[in-house]
């Protein structure tokens, strides 16, 4: 056998294969090959019209996002508008303190308990008159008040009995005399001796805070004391509470008054 005639074997061998196969592959299409093109072109518009839906979708998305804000901001402004900002109150203006100088407004203060002006065991006492201020120890265990006097020397006047006695000013080796009428003699037992003393009681104007009052005091020598004035019972019974805690639980007031007319010679 030549190599023609076993070229062309093979050759139409292979012409047969493509055959049979073309047959086969013609079998299995559902879609005829005509239609092809026409699909093709159907499924290429109906992407086409896919994107376009979805891109106004987002548009129209996009669009409402933007309203809801404009609307959000044009509500809250409105409602900015209508509520007023809360405001605080100025601020006080806190008057400068000088040295030497007291608030005019300052008429004293003593705290009252059903009346009774509230006091401590110490206190700051204005004697009227003299315009002399003491550190007073308030002691209920003294029927009668006292002041710190020297020098008492007794005399007539119009036919009464008046006295004649020295004050010492705080804080100095000065003395003030005062002169008043005796209100009447009491008889004091030491409570170190059982010796008794006849002493002279007189009456004074004084004032513990804003309390202006007038009572009886005896008159003696309190030089080896602590304090100059000594508030009793006769004072405190219905006008005073004492607070056994406290001291200096009142305030005088900046301006103390004058002694009234008719109280001195």
């Amino acid at each position: 056998m030549s190599i023609r005639s076993e070229f062309g074997k093979l050759a139409a061998a292979g012409l047969v294969i493509s055959l049979l196969a073309g047959c086969t592959a013609d079998r299995y299409f559902m879609v005829p090959k005509q239609d092809l093109e026409a699909l093709n072109t159907s499924v290429i518009n109906q992407g086409e019209q896919v994107v376009r839906l979805e891109n106004r979708t987002d548009e129209n998305f996009q669009a409402l996002t933007r309203l809801n804000e404009e609307s959000t901001k044009t509500i809250l402004e409105a409602i900015t508008e209508q509520i007023e900002k809360p405001a605080c109150p100025p601020a006080p203006k806190q008057q400068a303190c000088t040295a030497g100088q007291s608030d005019p407004k300052n008429n004293g203060r003593a705290d009252r308990l059903k009346g009774k002006v509230v006091v401590g065991e110490l206190e700051k006492f204005y004697l009227v008159g003299p315009d002399l201020i003491y550190d007073a120890r308030i002691d209920s265990g003294a029927e009668t008040s006292s002041l710190d006097a020297r020098n008492i020397t007794r005399f007539e006047r119009d036919g009464n009995n008046w006295v004649r006695f020295y004050v010492p000013v705080p804080g100095a080796d000065d003395f003030v005399t005062l002169e008043r009428e005796i209100s009447r003699r009491v008889r004091i037992i030491q409570s170190s001796t059982d010796e008794s003393e006849r002493r002279v009681v007189v009456e004074l104007q004084f004032m513990i805070g804003n309390h202006r009052q007038q009572a009886e005091f005896t008159l003696t020598n309190r030089e080896h004391l602590s304090h100059t004035v000594l508030v009793g019972r006769n004072i405190l019974r219905d006008v005073m509470l004492i607070d056994v805690g406290k001291e200096f639980a009142t305030e005088l007031p900046d301006k103390l008054p004058a002694e009234e007319n008719g109280d001195q010679p």
